[in-house]
């Protein structure tokens, strides 16, 4: 296996995260909320320095080891270099069998799967970049490492997120179960041969 090569799309960029992404990536995730408010500003920015710094070492380092990179990426417009968010994959462990097409078992075990994320800054919204991304990394991932499927998950009143798993393709189910409560709806697309 190799490093996940840049993408592009008919419209955006999808790249790795470099340190001069630091301030656009930062207002991304304060913007859509997803801040320790715990921390002051100062913090908050010292750990997305270190998010950022993570994310291009494990890229690195995961190719080294033949595996596939998980992480964000930077997505960008590429006429001319606009920062609109960032999309990627990432390790989740969860309990898949509690989804009614996989048993829908209350007890399931919980098992490692690829997950999709993106993030696409409010003022982008209702453009399409969000989709556009996450196709583009979907066909990428199944074409170069051959996964067997790619998930997302969001809650329940996601609609925008729900909306993004449909035009990838993904089928949606909803866990019946309470638990864990950060597995509320899972979009699902499966390798086809």
């Amino acid at each position: 296996m190799t490093a996940l090569p840049v993408l592009e799309t008919e419209r955006l960029r999808i790249r790795p995260f470099t340190p001069d992404d630091l301030h656009n990536a930062h207002k991304l995730y304060t913007g859509i909320g997803w801040v320790d408010e715990t921390q002051t500003p100062t913090q908050q920015l010292e750990q997305r320095r270190h998010y950022i710094a993570w994310n291009a070492l494990n890229h690195r380092a995961l190719a080294d080891l033949s595996q596939m990179p998980t992480g964000d990426r930077i997505v960008e417009l590429k006429a001319n270099g606009t920062f609109v968010g960032a999309c990627g994959i990432m390790s989740l462990w969860l309990p898949m069998g509690q989804l009614p097409s996989l048993g829908g078992q209350a007890d399931s075990l919980f098992q490692a799967e690829v997950a999709l994320m993106w993030a696409i800054l409010p003022d982008y919204w209702g453009q399409g970049y969000a989709p556009e991304a996450a196709r583009a990394l979907v066909e990428a991932l199944f074409g170069q490492f051959r996964l067997q499927r790619i998930i997302a998950t969001t809650e329940h009143g996601n609609q925008n997120s729900q909306r993004v798993m449909q035009k990838i393709g993904m089928t949606i189910e909803r866990n019946p179960f309470p638990e864990p409560a950060w597995f509320q709806t899972v979009g699902i697309i499966n390798y086809e041969i």
